[in-house]
């Protein structure tokens, strides 16, 4: 009978039990994020290696540093070409993860993004004022190096808490304290604790998203 047929397919104008209902979220989910393509690897990935290689090749060029010196043109030809190139894929990454969604996860999303943007500026800003007082060169690199990682670090505290995501904000940590650490080693030993502890960071951070399973990134 057709009464008795297991494999008949229920009334399309049923209610939905509590499993049926949670299933569809979770399909409805997971194609939202297949869509969207976001992976937080893509994120951290060209950070990792731009701070790990550019501010690698600018500690080689220090002829105290290692035997091996690099001349500064070059170095300076990779830390650039290389952090363009994140910018450029945080900006592209950041748009595609964006677009399709509404309401105030979006208004948050880019709130957060446009405090990078003021974040940066300001703190350029009152650095080069601070740097007309006539500061030594040594001291202008820690101070622009420094600033910047404690503010890569606060920005990711926030992400951290917006989002409750604690490995972010565990992040956010791991960066104040390798700026702090930058200073505190001094020139050129800055650029090594920049290169090893914050691109070694960011490189770790884009491998555990890497290893995630789907269901679980962010």
């Amino acid at each position: 009978m057709a009464g008795d047929d297991t494999g008949a397919r229920p009334d399309e104008d049923s209610p939905l039990s509590a499993g049926e209902s949670l299933a569809l979220i979770e399909r409805q989910q997971q194609e939202v994020h297949r869509r969207l393509g976001v992976n937080a690897a893509l994120f951290y990935g060209p950070w990792g290696a731009a701070y790990l290689l550019g501010f690698g090749s600018v500690f080689l060029t220090y002829p105290s540093a290692v035997p091996l010196r690099l001349p500064g043109g070059v170095a300076a030809v990779i830390t650039g070409v290389l952090f363009v190139t994140a910018i450029v894929v945080s900006v592209v990454r950041g748009a595609r993860a964006g677009r399709g969604v509404r309401g105030p996860s979006r208004v948050v999303g880019a709130m957060y993004g446009w405090s990078w943007t003021l974040g940066f500026g300001a703190m350029y800003a009152v650095n080069i004022g601070v740097t007309r007082l006539g500061l030594p060169a040594d001291a202008v690199t820690l101070l622009y190096s420094g600033s910047a990682l404690v503010l890569v670090g606060v920005l990711y505290l926030t992400g951290g808490a917006l989002w409750q995501d604690r490995f972010q904000y565990g992040l956010g940590v791991w960066m104040l304290v390798t700026g702090a650490g930058s200073v505190l080693a001094g020139v050129p030993g800055n650029f090594a604790v920049l290169s090893l502890a914050g691109g070694g960071g960011l490189l770790l951070t884009a491998g555990y998203f890497t290893l995630r399973p789907p269901r679980h990134r962010r």
